[in-house]
């Protein structure tokens, strides 16, 4: 199937998880709001999310993904089926070992992530209390990436894209049967780890569908294994900086009260077009990219970056304009009720600003780290990685001491840093790819790039004009925020979409050329 084929599949679905994903936070939001129970309930989503992030949107499954599809297409799949399992009692092992350690040295890992609470003994014990509760997820997660990696590998995107959907009806479900902010928090954690153990049987099912049958057992050391664990291991650090970057900014939050709630809200938001675009389009490219590897055209692997990187942008450039517009309206939109105030909105909307400026980097990584995967080099994008990882945390403690100085909240400053570090991975990367005759920007993406950018300004002014009109005595909105906000986003889309047409940014016969099977 084509790129942009298997990108709307993994889009699709990922696109029905997120829109529950927002109805999840909406009732979180109104349930719970932002002060120190919200902390402490993020602070124990933030680890789940984390593992889910590495793992099965990360590395370990752009390591797996080549090393089980040239064993199938070399020795055949009964031997790509032993890969398969022997990696998968490998990581089940080592995440219920990392479960068991994290279980029982919670309240000294508490004291790292979530220091600013450390005297304040009620919120910080309810921290570390909803973190145990969430943290058995892992396994469940460690099962799921490596079933999405065969079925991804099998050309099948659906079920691993529609997996997350469980996670959020779950808690969706438990936030409708508690009654107060407390409440809420404890029923949530305790609805993660159910949510978990349907994905993970959701994804078995569809491996077993594909006649590949694994069980769980006693992990061996065998080449194989090691050859996974070899490349996972630095792909890991490199696909997971963003979120080890992320969670040195939520330490440093947790020393201003409501910063972790402001912040996830805003994280939530830019995520969207990180999840939709960048995931779906770096989880599509990889198998392609490697079957180039395998067959030595390199020609076909700079034309499908080239591809990847029109793909994405058309989809994420003017998502970027419109949050870093109107990034408080959003929010307000989104969350604005029940206990989360529209004084909330505008904090979190100042973080959601900063955020945005780097989601053309965060998907550019997605979408460039794959090339590198594909050649089985993930040492490289983890040196990236980690460089990127040093100015992230240096910028981010600096701005944030520094504005708190001045009497200014510092959170914004890890949203500045976060970005900045987004950018200067994507540099890193764009460099060593060029240098090393794998990735040449040809005159289609220079002129596809302008077009896209010209279309997004346009879908600007017309937006512009929609929230002009919201304010003024002639408007016959209904004054909802919500309704406000979907028509801003409709709006925004089908403008976007005339523009790109009359630009020629995309074209009809491209779409259709793409869409066709190769």
């Amino acid at each position: 199937m084509s790129l942009l084929r298997n990108t709307l599949v993994q889009t699709t679905f990922t696109l029905a998880s997120r829109l529950l994903g927002f109805t999840r936070d909406i009732l979180i939001a109104a349930k719970i709001g932002a002060g120190p129970i919200g902390d402490a309930f993020f602070t124990a989503l933030m680890f789940p999310n984390l593992f889910r992030r590495v793992l099965a949107e990360g590395a370990f499954t752009q390591a797996f993904v080549p090393v089980y599809a040239r064993t199938l297409e070399a020795e055949g799949p009964e031997a790509a089926r032993k890969v398969a399992q022997e990696a998968l009692r490998g990581l089940f092992a080592l995440a219920a070992a990392i479960i068991i350690i994290a279980e029982l040295a919670m309240p000294w890992i508490m004291l790292a992530v979530h220091g600013g609470y450390r005297n304040d003994p009620i919120h910080f014990n309810l921290a570390v209390l909803l973190t145990q509760i969430t943290m058995p997820y892992l396994a469940c997660m460690a099962l799921t990436a490596l079933l999405a990696g065969v079925l991804n590998s099998a050309g099948k995107f659906a079920l691993s894209a529609g997996a997350p959907t469980l996670f959020n009806i779950s808690l969706i479900v438990a936030a409708l049967h508690s009654e107060n902010a407390r409440q809420s928090a404890e029923y949530l954690a305790f609805a993660v780890v159910p949510a978990g153990i349907a994905q993970a049987s959701l994804l078995w099912w569809g491996v077993s569908r594909q006649k590949v049958r694994l069980s769980l057992g006693l992990p061996k050391l065998t080449p194989s294994v090691k050859r996974v664990i070899a490349l996972a291991i630095p792909g890991v650090i490199a696909a997971s900086g963003v979120q080890i970057n992320f969670l040195v900014s939520q330490a440093l939050a947790s020393f201003e009260e409501s910063a972790k709630s402001w912040l996830y809200y805003a994280e939530r938001i830019y995520q969207l077009p990180l999840g939709l675009v960048g995931v779906a389009v770096g989880t599509a490219i990889l198998p392609r990219l490697a079957r180039s590897v395998r067959s030595a055209k390199e020609v076909e692997q700079r034309d499908l970056l080239n591809e990847g990187i029109i793909l994405a942008m058309a989809m994420v450039l003017p998502a970027t304009f419109a949050l870093m517009f109107a990034p408080a309206f959003i929010i307000d939109g989104l969350y604005g009720r029940g206990a989360f105030l529209s004084s909330d909105a505008g904090r979190a909307g100042a973080a959601l600003f900063h955020f945005a400026w780097g989601i053309p980097a965060f998907v550019l990584i997605k979408v460039l780290a794959p090339a590198f995967f594909a050649h089985e080099d993930t040492i490289t994008p983890m040196r990236h990685s980690l460089a990127s990882m040093v100015v992230n945390i240096g910028l981010g403690a600096g701005l944030f001491f520094w504005l708190r100085s001045t009497g200014v909240p510092g959170y914004t400053g890890l949203a500045i840093a976060t970005s900045v570090a987004a950018w200067s991975n994507v540099a890193l990367l764009l460099s060593t790819l060029i240098r090393r005759n794998l990735f040449l920007p040809n005159k289609l993406l220079v002129s596809k790039l302008v077009r896209i950018a010209f279309a997004s300004m346009l879908m600007l002014v017309a937006l512009n004009g929609l929230l002009v009109y919201y304010k003024s005595d002639t408007s016959i909105i209904s004054g909802s925020p919500l309704v406000e906000l979907i028509i801003f986003v409709i709006s925004g889309i089908l403008v976007y979409a005339i523009a790109a047409w009359g630009t020629r940014a995309i074209t009809v016969s491209e779409v259709l050329s793409s869409l066709r099977k190769r």
